[in-house]
């Protein structure tokens, strides 16, 4: 594809344009992250550590785990690089590759939620089926084809975009290349674009709402059918930590929008952003380590056994 454009680079806004608020934003997306790496890091360890997390359950965790880590490094770094260095640019190919990666790393994100409320329904509704049905041939199936659609709405989105022609140099309103900073930015007719944004994003949205309201509906009304003693909250206990996550997930971004409107649409954004990219990837590894025991007990595992070998 020839480059339409005739820049070669961008200036990122960031989260606050302030001088004296730089360093206290630093060290505080810096501490996020590096608590977002470790928390992450560790689900992965003590997962692919234990024998008995060997299900499809642990196994779509530990790659929403991985998925995590990327959403918040396709971001973070490269603002936490420009805050430092005080250089507020990015070029315009890496501008390209950093939309690819956020948006591939994001709709997984979504994807990943939507297969874990499926795993949880057979897991619920069909127990007696659940080895066959979540097989690891259908695992693997699973995992394949979240990784080939969001590459394919990532890429989409990216070539569309690498078509357009930004004339002038101007800042990204934004810490990040994100699709509608940039498309205000560009000098050609972005109305297909657009569309294309709206068509998809409302497709994908649509397909994991229905995916988690149809997964749950079922689950509720399974457990309320549950008549043995300590039953309901067994079954509830299953996936109660995959939906606060999705809960919480859903909750910051909706909060985020619904500021009041003396609130500059820009500062929505980058609020919302910031708890899509770096707190909720920070919060889901205690979600799922602090309401599952079998968790707390592959991490305190691992943690001990870290101990002994540096002893």
């Amino acid at each position: 594809m020839e480059n339409q454009s005739s820049v070669s680079e961008f200036f990122l806004r960031g989260v606050s344009e302030l001088p004296e608020q730089q360093q206290l934003i630093f060290g505080i997306f810096l501490s996020m992250y590096l608590v977002t790496l470790t928390g992450n890091i560790l689900i992965i360890l003590a997962i692919g550590s234990n024998p008995y997390l060997k299900t499809p359950m642990y196994f779509f965790l530990a790659n929403l785990s991985f998925v995590d880590m990327g959403l918040t490094s396709s971001t973070v770094t490269k603002m936490l690089v420009n805050v430092q260095t005080q250089h507020h640019t990015i070029s315009y190919t890496g501008c390209l590759t950093q939309m690819y990666f956020f948006l591939m790393f994001g709709d997984l994100d979504s994807f990943f939620l939507a297969v874990m409320a499926y795993d949880h329904y057979v897991a619920i509704c069909h127990p007696l089926y659940y080895s066959r049905v979540m097989s690891s041939q259908v695992c693997a199936l699973l995992l394949a084809l979240c990784w080939v659609l969001t590459n394919i709405v990532a890429l989409t989105h990216t070539l569309l975009l690498a078509w357009l022609s930004f004339c002038v140099v101007e800042e990204i309103d934004h810490f990040f290349c994100g699709i509608a900073p940039v498309l205000k930015l560009s000098c050609s007719d972005t109305h297909i674009n657009e569309l294309i944004v709206f068509v998809i994003g409302g497709m994908v949205l649509s397909i994991h709402i229905i995916c988690l309201v149809i997964s749950y509906i079922h689950i509720v009304s399974a457990i309320l059918k549950v008549q043995t003693p300590g039953g309901r909250s067994k079954a509830f206990s299953t996936c109660s930590s995959h939906l606060c996550v999705v809960c919480v997930f859903y909750g910051t971004l909706f909060s985020a929008y619904l500021c009041p409107p003396s609130v500059a649409p820009a500062e929505k954004d980058i609020a919302a952003a910031a708890m899509y990219t770096v707190v909720m990837p920070m919060l889901n590894p205690f979600i799922y380590s602090l309401r599952n025991k079998d968790m707390k007990g592959a991490l305190k595992q691992l943690l001990s056994h870290r101990r002994k070998f540096s002893t």
